[in-house]
């Protein structure tokens, strides 16, 4: 496994080299360039969007003018390379990329808050399959990315829990990499080979309403024992130190639009539905978001130190954190994460 990661974040790393060279000369942005994945976890990021709340922030903060841009990638994987190579600002995607970063460039990729930590869900419509262990050498299970996506990683958790500590890398060979909006679309087709998503809302509920014989396997809080954030926003820590009014807009506008959702959850899901394009009816994301475990919105990461006890046992982290303030930005320290 570590060999996959060092080959598929090699070029990233030379990105990353060059990335702390220019950034040496960086200065404060105007223009700022923002990253995410599809789905309802991303719900904070769309409003955000819609109401132009970073910019409200900065501008509260001093500084006028800023103005972002949004772009959805299929993937966290894509959006790492992006970052590193200098062509996003700031992501807002999982746990898992977070950590390989942080552990990476050695502290130079860090949070700034989570946004969600909705449950991830492993679905299957294999009626042969009802629980991790019944997953043979020929049943692939789609992620957004292969070995590093939080979704991949609490799959070699799961793995570890049932096969035993060793066999952590037991499911990584059934693995293959497709967005989420493509895994929903190979479950629907019966006769394409992925039989099973480890799905996120509001994926998750249309596999289950939708593709015949979909049923549920196992989920992220039973996992790891309660929410771990899925979506959270970093950045380098070079782009933090040159604009630290935007860091702190991120953080300002962030919570304002999880406090939209909880205040009202009708306006969030039609701004959600107005900037992705969900032809999910209101009713039925409303309904959606009533299910346990639908509204962590939370600016504190839930659940990320076991994550990276994890990824440190296995060898994939080579820094093990001592707390999970070590790779979040002074920004997010006074809140109580895990």
């Amino acid at each position: 496994m570590i060999k996959h990661l060092r080959s598929q974040l090699s070029a990233a790393l030379i990105a990353a080299t060059a990335l702390s060279v220019s950034a040496a000369h960086a200065q404060q942005k105007s223009e700022i360039s923002l990253s995410r994945q599809p789905g309802i976890f991303y719900m904070p990021s769309h409003i955000m969007e819609k109401q132009k709340l970073i910019e409200k922030h900065a501008a509260a903060l001093g500084v006028s003018g800023v103005t972002t841009k949004w772009i959805t990638f299929s993937g966290g994987g894509a959006q790492t390379d992006a970052l590193l190579a200098g062509g996003v600002d700031i992501l807002n995607t999982g746990t898992g990329n977070l950590l390989l970063l942080w552990d990476r460039t050695r502290g130079g990729v860090k949070g700034i808050v989570a946004t969600s930590a909705q449950p991830m869900t492993l679905i299957s419509r294999d009626p042969n399959i009802k629980s991790i262990r019944d997953f043979g050498p020929s049943d692939k299970i789609a992620v957004p990315t292969v070995k590093i996506s939080t979704q991949a990683i609490v799959l070699q958790i799961a793995a570890s829990e049932a096969f035993g500590a060793d066999q952590w890398a037991k499911l990584d060979v059934n693995t293959v990499q497709l967005g989420h909006p493509d895994a929903y679309a190979a479950l629907a087709n019966p006769k394409h080979e992925v039989h099973n998503h480890f799905s996120i809302p509001p994926f998750t509920f249309l596999e289950l309403k939708n593709v015949p014989g979909a049923h549920v396997v196992l989920n992220s809080p039973d996992v790891m024992g309660g929410p771990l954030s899925q979506a959270q926003f970093f950045t380098t820590t070079k782009f933090a130190d040159a604009n630290p009014k935007i860091i702190q807009a991120v953080r300002d506008a962030t919570k304002e639009a999880q406090d939209l959702i909880r205040s009202d959850t009708k306006q969030a899901v039609e701004i959600y539905k107005e900037i992705t394009g969900d032809k999910t009816s209101v009713e039925e994301l409303l309904d959606l978001l009533k299910e346990p475990g639908m509204m962590e919105w939370n600016l504190e990461p839930q659940g990320t130190m076991k994550f990276a006890a994890h990824l440190f046992k296995t060898g994939t982290l080579k820094m093990q954190p001592k707390a999970w303030t070590d790779y979040y930005l002074p920004v997010a320290h006074d809140l109580k994460g895990n």
